[in-house]
């Protein structure tokens, strides 16, 4: 198959493309930076540089193609978040109709099924809806859970208070992905024949922070590494300090207090999804890695 990859050489497209290509599909990767052209080939990929908000780049990257991966990047420059999402999910949507594609996975994520109250994602959530009026196309939704990765931004805090935390408690519910095991999953749904409309979860690991402190901590020697809660106010004013921008600030202070509530999960459970192979204990050794680098 001709597959369209989009999401540059990150930590998702890259091993997906090595996997298609080792399948034998012939694959494009979508990149918004020319220098990442020589890295993209040497995977044995072509690449296309272009914008995701560029309507007409992505239906000449989608025509002939079989079928594609989308997903929306994170662009701390827009002044609101949801709306940069919607207008990178109105090209997709453009494109995808004008180009005649008709099969596509798409990467959204956990809490996509409510339409507020959950920071960024909600713009994941107007994505989906934009897709689904698409008539004769069949999309099948990954929805990826918190990605351990995102604790690689609380190193400094370790570092120089001896904690980690967020604006929610100890004993706080977790569901967590490792991005290869997305990988995995996009490359499976990429592979396999599906119809319709159609939602997924992604998940690797299913715990609870005081678990994620005194795993993270015994890895880097620290094994009374204790979970703190932060208030709305620190947490907010901690971000925009380590240099976060004040939008993007607001987003993931929301995205905490949905995690706080307990409501990100809810139609997860309801699919009780199987969780993949990569658990916490084993992103704690990747973890350990970038601590001590």
């Amino acid at each position: 198959m001709k597959i369209i990859v989009a999401g540059s050489l990150g930590n998702i497209s890259k091993p997906l493309a090595q996997q298609l290509i080792a399948a034998g599909h012939q694959v494009t990767i979508i990149s918004s930076n020319n220098d990442k052209t020589a890295g993209i080939e040497q995977l044995g990929a072509q690449a296309a540089i272009g914008s995701l908000n560029d309507a007409a780049f992505l239906t000449q990257t989608f025509t002939g193609a079989d079928a594609i991966y989308g997903m929306v990047p994170p662009n701390f420059g827009n002044s609101s978040m949801r709306e940069g999402m919607n207008k990178v999910g109105l090209a997709y949507a453009e494109a995808i109709k004008a180009s005649g594609i008709s099969k596509v996975v798409f990467l959204s994520s956990i809490g996509a099924h409510l339409d507020g109250g959950t920071g960024p994602i909600a713009g994941l959530h107007d994505v989906e809806q934009l897709l689904n009026k698409l008539d004769r196309v069949d999309i099948k939704y990954l929805r990826a859970n918190m990605f351990y990765f995102n604790f690689f931004h609380d190193i400094p805090l370790i570092k120089q208070a001896g904690i980690i935390g967020s604006n929610y408690p100890a004993g706080t519910r977790l569901v967590m992905v490792h991005p290869t095991d997305i990988a995995d999953a996009v490359a499976e749904a990429l592979q396999q024949p599906f119809e319709g409309k159609n939602i997924s979860y992604v998940a690797s690991d299913d715990r609870t922070t005081t678990d994620i402190a005194k795993v993270l901590g015994t890895a880097i020697g620290k094994p009374e590494l204790p979970w703190v809660e932060f208030t709305d106010e620190q947490a907010y004013e901690g971000m925009v300090q380590a240099g976060m921008p004040l939008e993007v600030a607001k987003n993931y202070l929301e995205m905490g207090t949905a995690v706080r509530k307990g409501i990100l999960w809810t139609d997860l459970d309801q699919q009780k999804p199987k969780l993949r192979d990569r658990k916490l204990e084993d992103f704690a050794k990747e973890f350990a890695e970038k601590f001590n680098g």
